[in-house]
């Protein structure tokens, strides 16, 4: 595996944003921008899932950051919990929860390879260097 530089080259961020790009588009284009209580959870839970990737790895070592992936895994399981309650209370239709609902497993996927990966890595972070 190539030597990552910053948190924005992982294809795990990558994906958060563009999960959180999503989730903004439907708060935003549909009346799901008047219940604020579960427009702030989305939002939270989707920010949560780039948030948590990014501090982890600003963390410098595997350990931190594998802690810190486990968070962004759980938050994107949150997030698809909420997106069923978007869908069930009709603020989006079924193909679009579907597109957002694939996404999200996606990512959780992608979070749980990279953490296996990190556990069997010999290599600790640049903090332990």
């Amino acid at each position: 595996m190539k030597s990552i530089g910053r948190f924005e080259d992982l294809e795990i961020w990558q994906l958060a944003r563009n999960l959180n790009k999503s989730i903004y588009q439907v708060i935003h284009t549909t009346q799901l921008k008047n219940d604020l209580i579960l427009r702030n959870q989305l939002e939270r839970s989707a920010g949560s899932v780039m948030d948590n990737i990014a501090e982890g790895f600003e963390r410098e070592g595997n350990k931190e950051l594998i802690h810190f992936l486990s968070i962004a895994k759980g938050s994107c399981g949150e997030l698809r919990s909420q997106l069923y309650r978007v869908r069930d209370r009709g603020y989006i239709q079924e193909g679009e929860f579907m597109a957002m609902d694939e996404l999200s497993l996606i990512e959780i996927k992608r979070i749980h390879s990279f953490m296996g990966y990190l556990k069997k890595t010999s290599l600790k972070g640049s903090k332990f260097k």
